[in-house]
């Protein structure tokens, strides 16, 4: 042993042991299928490519699978003008891999800095790639101006829409990363990215499933992994033609073999636009939908949603009841339930369906009418149900929106978005007046057999609840929201204790809850067998390295941490306790050499390079 390194190790253990990510619980309670929709609301509205770059896809040399996915270019071959409007959209430039040619399309950037942190970054070329690099400065002593840290990584793929602006995606060790900034066009200026504000995150915020879903044509993650991808991680980058019409395998054979169809009734492929209302707001609701809490279904990811097919087969989406003290919030992400809180949307649901309100009513999602264009396009659309004397503002208000008669512009307007920095979001209420109070609707959402939150996404005439173990997940999540789902949470699993004792997140949540209340044994044994039925849970793992360190079984506690760590390497609390487990087990040189991993991974945390100059010192 190592007295003297012990030595030096006893106050990063002190250290350690006090911070809340560290001490009882490690585990950050993240469930494998209970993914947090987080980073969709952070990047959902940024921003991609020009349009000379706009189908630089991999669509050509990546091979169709078993799944039906042809790519959009296999479309392409008969309906080329659609395919040629498509990919001029913010949905067609999604997602677009960096090329020299893209570069020469970017101003430069000056270094950004982060007060808040004592941070600097900045975004640059060099030798036909993009880089983005954080670093920190000394600010004192004789080594003022010398760097404390630097972390630079290359920019592989640029994602968002054309509207707010430019953000990245890094790879490191088959993993996606968000990118620390952005590019902004209404300010002209390089600056932190969507949620940077709210935390220190470097190269280190993993790009979830869930987010890459609404971003990219098809991805490739790696089943119950966090995080990590095949590769190439995309077969397709941006949004193709299967987004919505679904895998296009079955309809590419059918025409090349000379088939036809009555218009409507091909069923090699789906038409948006020939399915019932529900399921057609269904395709878009996947993605421009976020609600409160998003969870699967039973044994289904992302990759399992087909257009036409009900969204609720896949996921359940659940939000809080709004109230008139505490009304809907006008999310950039949640376009649907804006839409269906309208008067337009509630008195077309009586009507035959073909009359009914949908978001392709008003969205065309192959024609995108540039801003100049888009106050003619969207008045056409209004008028389609409505008459010029339908508005009963003066002519005068009328004459002096932009352009002149704006139906959008007065009954749609745009605001600042809270959840995204320098941009703005529609309003898809459709309000008469900008001060037009909710309907009574809005608050009578909630049903006598789901009372506390709202089943938004149920198909039409389902009246039943998710099932109990969809509503635990969802209760899970909302309770870091809202405290009082708490109460919800556990009583919804106390009922499932006895009805599904046999499901690994059941198995899971009572071994947490016990191991909160310091029952260590029980908690032990629900652990252990939550892993027997799903063995890649890290933050089971983690608890059970917990109860090893409680009862003074260091060695186990390592061992534990360990497998917690190889499932989900670059979450920074398990990499943490990690170290602690290995101090407690007077293991300190590994101690150190993982302390030191840790910084080749998080070099951003000062914490840990404190504790690592502590460990060091002679």
């Amino acid at each position: 042993m190592n007295s003297a390194l012990a030595a030096r190790l006893a106050p990063v253990r002190k250290c350690l042991f006090s911070t809340p990510t560290t001490r009882r619980g490690l585990a950050a309670r993240v469930r494998v299928l209970a993914i947090r929709m987080l980073v969709l609301a952070a990047i959902a509205a940024l921003f991609p490519a020009p349009q000379a770059t706009a189908q630089s896809t991999p669509d050509k040399s990546t091979p169709a699978k078993s799944d039906g996915y042809v790519g959009a270019l296999a479309c392409s071959r008969c309906h080329a003008e659609i395919y040629n409007h498509f990919t001029h959209t913010t949905m067609g430039r999604s997602l677009t891999p960096v090329t020299p040619d893209f570069i020469r399309t970017l101003p430069t950037s000056q270094p950004v800095y982060n007060q808040a942190l004592d941070r600097w970054y900045q975004s640059f070329a060099k030798d036909g790639k993009l880089y983005q690099s954080e670093y920190q400065l000394q600010t004192t002593g004789p080594d003022a101006g010398k760097e404390v840290f630097r972390n630079t990584h290359s920019i592989e793929w640029i994602i968002g829409t054309n509207t707010n602006g430019l953000g990245g995606l890094i790879t490191h060790d088959g993993y996606l990363f968000q990118a620390p900034l952005s590019y902004y066009p209404r300010t002209r200026l390089w600056n932190l990215s969507p949620g940077y504000q709210q935390g220190d995150y470097g190269f280190s915020r993993l790009i979830a499933p869930g987010c890459i879903f609404c971003h990219a044509g098809r991805s490739q993650p790696i089943p119950q992994s966090m995080g990590k991808y095949q590769s190439p991680p995309f077969t397709q980058t941006a949004i193709g033609c299967e987004n919505c019409h679904g895998p296009g395998a079955a309809h590419v054979e059918a025409m090349g073999q000379g088939d036809s169809y009555e218009k409507g009734k091909d069923p090699t492929i789906v038409n948006p636009a020939h399915l019932a209302t529900a399921l057609s707001d269904d395709i878009c609701m996947s993605c421009h939908q976020t609600g409160d809490a998003r969870v699967f279904q039973s044994g289904k990811t992302y990759q399992d949603f087909r257009p036409g097919q009900p969204l609720d087969r896949i996921m359940a989406i659940l939000m809080i009841p709004p109230t008139r003290q505490d009304p809907p919030s006008p999310d950039h992400a949640q376009h649907y339930y804006s839409m269906i809180m309208s008067k337009c949307y509630r008195a077309s649901i009586t009507k035959p369906q073909a009359q009914q309100m949908r978001c392709i009513t008003c969205h065309d999602p192959h024609i995108e009418p540039a801003k100049e264009e888009a106050p003619a396009f969207f008045n056409g659309k209004c008028l389609s149900c409505h008459t010029e004397q339908s508005c009963k503002a003066p002519k005068a208000a009328r004459q002096a929106t932009t352009a002149a008669d704006n139906c959008i512009g007065c009954h749609m307007p745009q605001h600042e978005n809270p959840a995204l920095s320098h941009s703005s979001i529609t309003n898809h209420r459709i309000v008469t007046t900008i001060d037009e109070p909710y309907p009574d609707a809005v608050f009578e959402q909630t049903t006598a057999a789901l009372p506390d939150v709202i089943y938004l996404n149920h198909s039409p005439g389902n009246t039943a609840p998710p099932p109990a173990i969809t509503l635990l997940q969802a209760y899970d999540q909302l309770k870091d929201q809202k405290p009082e789902y708490a109460a919800s949470w556990l009583r919804t699993l106390r009922a499932l204790e006895k009805t599904a004792p046999e499901n690994a997140i059941v198995q899971a949540s009572l071994g947490h809850q016990d191991l909160q209340g310091g029952k260590l044994d029980q908690a032990s044994e629900h652990l252990q067998r939550s892993l027997q039925l799903d063995p890649a849970q890290p933050a089971v793992y983690a608890d059970l390295s917990d109860i090893s360190d409680q009862k003074n079984q260091p060695e186990e506690a390592v061992s534990l941490a360990r497998k917690a760590v190889a499932l989900d390497p670059f979450n920074a609390t398990p990499r943490k306790a990690l170290v602690l487990r290995l101090i407690n087990a007077r293991q300190y040189e590994e101690a150190q050499a993982q302390m030191e991993k840790y910084l080749e991974d998080f070099p951003q945390d000062d914490f840990m390079r404190k504790m690592l100059a502590i460990a060091k010192q002679p």
